[in-house]
This record gives C-alpha cells, sequence and structure tokens, in this order.
C-alpha cells in the first residue's frame, strides 16, 4: 500500500487548474469563471436547471447536482460582498460542498475553470471533533471488513472511504478522474473499459466497493494489530488465530487508532469493534502473546497472564513457542 503515513502526512494535493486554464465557457478563469457560475446560479434561481454539460465533469445525478446549486446560490446570496475573485467563489463552493465527494467539487470547479489548490483544500478538511489519545497519529472509520482480508491473528487488510477526511484531500487526481469515466463506462454497459479503469484504480491502492447498493470508492491499508503477537500462519495454533481474529471482526467496521508504521508499511494500530478492543479480545481468548518488545503497556501483560493461567488458546500446550523465536529460526523477520 506504499508509506501510509507519508500518504496522509506528506504533500498536499496539487493545483488541477490555474488562472490560465480554461473551462468549458471558453474564457479563462480569471476574467470569467466567477461570473460564469454567478450567471449560471442566476439561471438556476429562475428555471431549477444545472447548465447541460455538467455530468462530463461530475459523477453525482442531476437530481444532487441541482442541491448543490441550491445551497451554493443560497451562500452566494448571503455573501456580503458576494465573491469576486476565483479564489473567493473556489472558497465559497468548497465550503458549501465539503461533505460531498472530492471528485464532484473538483469537477464543478474544473467545470468554471475556477482553481484547486493547497491553499483552498484546508477548508474541505473538516478539524477533528475531539482530541486523539496520547500518541494517536490519526483515527478513522472502515468499511466492514471482507474475510479474505484477514491474514493472520495480527494483521489484516481494511478499505476506507475516500470522503472520510483523512484520506479525502490525498486521494490522486487520476483515481477520481478513473472513478467517474467508470461510472459513466458502465452506465453505457461498456464493462470491458470499467474493468480496465477499476484495475487502473487497484494499483493506485483505492478500489470501488458495492456497500449496499451503492458505488463507494475507498483507500486501502493493511493493518499491523499494536502490541500483541499472534502465532504465523504455519505454527501450531496459527489457523485458530486467524479465525479467531476473523470472528470478531469479519464483515463489521472498526475503529481504528493508527500509533505509526511498521517497516513493511503497515499501520500500527488499535482495533476497536462494537465496543469492543480487539487486541483485548484477542489476549484474553488465548490467540496471541504480548508483544512486550514493541508495547510495554501494563494491561496487555495482565490479559496475557489470565489467559495463561486459565490455560486457554495457545497456553493449552506447556510450552508454545513465541512467533518471534518460529521467525528468526525461518530467517523471517
Amino acid at each position: 500500500m506504499g508509506n501510509a503515513l507519508t500518504f496522509l502526512y506528506g504533500k498536499c494535493c496539487k493545483p488541477t487548474t490555474t488562472d490560465d486554464s480554461l473551462g468549458p465557457h471558453g474564457i479563462s478563469a480569471a476574467t470569467v469563471g466567477v461570473s460564469a457560475l454567478a450567471h449560471d446560479l442566476f439561471n438556476f434561481e429562475i428555471t431549477s436547471q444545472v447548465p447541460e454539460g455538467l455530468g462530463r465533469y461530475v459523477q453525482s445525478s442531476r437530481k444532487a447536482q441541482a442541491n448543490w446549486y441550491r445551497k451554493i446560490h443560497e451562500a452566494w446570496k448571503q455573501a456580503k460582498p458576494p465573491p469576486q475573485t476565483a479564489e473567493e467563489a473556489s472558497r465559497l463552493v468548497i465550503e458549501i460542498l465539503k461533505r460531498n465527494q472530492k471528485a464532484d467539487v473538483e469537477g464543478l470547479l474544473s467545470f468554471y475553470g475556477l482553481p484547486w489548490s493547497h491553499t483552498l483544500v484546508e477548508v474541505y478538511v473538516e478539524a477533528p471533533v475531539s482530541s486523539l489519545p496520547e500518541g494517536v497519529r490519526f483515527e478513522f472509520q472502515t468499511l466492514p471488513v471482507d474475510p479474505k482480508a484477514v491474514a493472520d491473528g495480527d494483521t489484516i487488510t481494511v478499505y476506507v472511504r475516500a470522503s472520510e477526511p483523512v484520506v479525502s484531500s490525498y486521494v490522486p487526481r487520476e483515481v477520481n478522474l478513473a472513478a467517474v469515466q467508470r461510472a459513466k463506462a458502465r452506465e453505457k454497459r461498456n464493462y470491458p473499459k470499467a474493468d480496465e479503469l477499476h484495475q487502473k484504480i487497484i494499483d493506485s491502492g483505492y478500489r470501488v466497493l458495492n456497500i449496499d447498493n451503492e458505488e463507494v470508492l475507498a483507500r486501502k491499508f493493511r493493518i499491523r494489530l499494536r502490541g500483541i503477537d499472534a502465532p504465523e500462519s504455519q505454527m501450531p495454533f496459527g489457523k485458530e488465530a486467524q479465525q479467531g481474529l476473523l470472528k470478531i471482526v469479519g464483515r463489521k467496521s472498526l475503529k481504528v487508532l493508527v500509533y505509526g508504521e511498521d517497516q513493511y508499511g503497515r499501520c500500527v494500530a488499535d482495533l476497536y469493534c462494537n465496543g469492543i478492543f480487539v487486541q483485548e479480545a484477542m489476549l484474553k481468548k488465548g490467540l496471541a502473546w504480548h508483544y512486550v518488545a514493541y508495547d510495554k503497556r501494563p494491561v496487555l501483560a495482565k490479559w496475557e497472564k489470565e489467559a495463561r493461567q486459565k490455560r486457554i488458546g495457545l497456553w493449552a500446550s506447556s510450552n508454545p513457542e513465541k512467533p518471534w523465536d518460529w521467525r528468526k529460526n525461518n530467517r523471517r523477520e
């Protein structure tokens, strides 16, 4: 998946248009983009119709587009004074539509030749509603976990909606564009083209998933559960550990608190599933060791000790082999 922390904390989105770029109205955004938008908003007030041709730039339905214009028109009227420059118009649009898909907002701005740059993206990202626990770099909610994505007892692959604040401002332009083009190809039943575009999306670390009959663009993350080490798949009790984690998280959405990244590009994180602390459940069921070399939280040692005393899970064996020793003996990191 690449370097996840660099992805999230690295460079911001590059500008996709400049003051010299041309929108469909045929004149530079610096001179006409604002006027063209104002004209279309005035026309919408009279006719309730969105401009022809906008559908080539955005993915959402015309009903959704009409809702955008209604909100933008109201904000435009209330602005004192109304936007005069391309940047002012872009800021208003981004602020009003910040809860919509980034690809649609960017497409609407491109339709008028209005700028989308890193200086404006800051408006689009919602501020955190609460402070994170000490050491947590960021938090996100996942889509339901695919059972096939649970690799073993301490590693899973998850997907996060591209509209999630922690992801939305970093989705590459080409991925958003491919998602729009794929949707249009499917509308035309050009499935080979749609599959080709989806493969491009997948190669970039994303995927379009069908969630409750809705097509959702999502970012892929590999997660290493912080503070525990489960038996490897080839080890005794490895299969049981993998099945135990699957039983806890399979087909459920997770709350993920990311502390850092390991040498394999995986997010090292605490997981919560329906209020259950996943690492706690794994330790208490005797499905994993406390990985004390990397996490010295006393509570993890306590939960492992409880399972040892009850001789459940891997502790039913008198001397289970430690996963880190097994990896060393098998020349694995």
